[in-house]
């Protein structure tokens, strides 16, 4: 294999400890006189402010390792996957260059996956976008949801039927004559860096639904619905992205008084649980991932 610096992809379901197992890493390979340091792949810790609710790790408390592509966007501003790639492509050159290993760490699947595989998309037509935005306010996201599964029915069974902005990107692209790249895998994907190793981390599924439903009640303890109440004053519920993020969306539900604390709670706690499983499913299909029960120590990682 080519000589050089290493990508790592740390990945997994949210709640399953891959901040600090990246963290560890870092740490082992700076000992070893490897200037290693940490690349983010969550769509949601890109944003500026957003740090209770995505439990982005605090400054303080990353034991002074750089990290990248953190506090990179404001909260009404679009965060998309082909705006992310290039910037998460030249951190991990830059690092490169530094000789040091790249670790890149999240687990927003699409995310992942532009970085480290070889990942086209298709171009944008503002146009056709704001057309079909317009039919999604008008007709809603069922109608559009209907087109796209009897125009592509594997994007349409693999795409959030939630995800509004995914189901009208999927169909802005087949209107442009392009396959989607639909939310899924390449049939087969290639690695886009040679020397690249991908670690993902799982949690019994009892035990993750346990932790999961815990840190969302710390997540309100902490003041999560102060947080969004300032950042709403900042332009959160314009932002295309950020305003529909799992926490953020129903402590504005709270603000608003269309939830009660009680309800926006469980709902958000059926929302992580349910974006966990989606998770677990998209990982599954890297073939070159080395899977490891959580915690595991870096040890384990480096010997293997």
């Amino acid at each position: 294999m080519t000589a050089g610096p290493r990508l790592w992809a740390i990945v997994g379901a949210t709640g399953t400890g891959k901040s600090d197992l990246a963290l560890d890493l870092a740490e082992a390979l700076r000992a070893q006189g490897n200037p290693a340091e940490i690349v983010n792949a969550d769509a949601m810790q890109l944003y500026r402010g957003m740090d209770i609710g995505t439990a982005k790790l605090p400054v303080a408390e990353r034991r002074g390792i750089p990290h990248h592509l953190f506090d990179v966007r404001e909260v009404d501003q679009e965060a998309a996957v082909a705006w992310y790639q290039p910037l998460a492509r030249a951190s991990i050159a830059a690092i490169h260059e530094r000789g040091g290993d790249a670790i890149l760490v999240g687990g927003s699947g699409l995310y992942v996956s532009s970085v480290v595989y070889e990942f086209h998309f298709p171009p944008r037509d503002p146009a056709i976008r704001e057309r079909l935005e317009r039919e999604l306010e008008s007709d809603g996201l069922d109608a559009l949801l209907a087109r796209l599964r009897t125009l592509d029915p594997e994007t349409a069974a693999r795409v959030d039927p939630r995800n509004g902005r995914r189901v009208i990107r999927a169909l802005e692209v087949l209107e442009q004559g392009n396959e989607t790249h639909g939310a899924v895998l390449p049939e087969h994907p290639v690695l886009w860096h040679p020397r690249t190793r991908m670690i993902g981390l799982r949690v019994d599924r009892a035990d993750l639904v346990e932790r999961l439903d815990a840190r969302v009640d710390r997540m309100w303890e902490a003041g999560l619905v102060s947080e969004v109440a300032d950042l709403r004053d900042r332009g959160l519920e314009s932002g295309a992205t950020a305003s529909r993020a799992i926490g953020y969306a129903q402590a504005l539900g709270q603000l608003d008084g269309r939830l009660s604390e009680g309800e926006a709670i469980a709902e958000t706690q059926a929302l992580t649980r349910r974006y966990a499983r989606r998770q677990v499913s998209w990982f599954k299909r890297y073939r070159e991932l080395e899977w490891y029960d959580a915690p595991v120590g870096v040890d384990a990682v480096l010997e293997a």
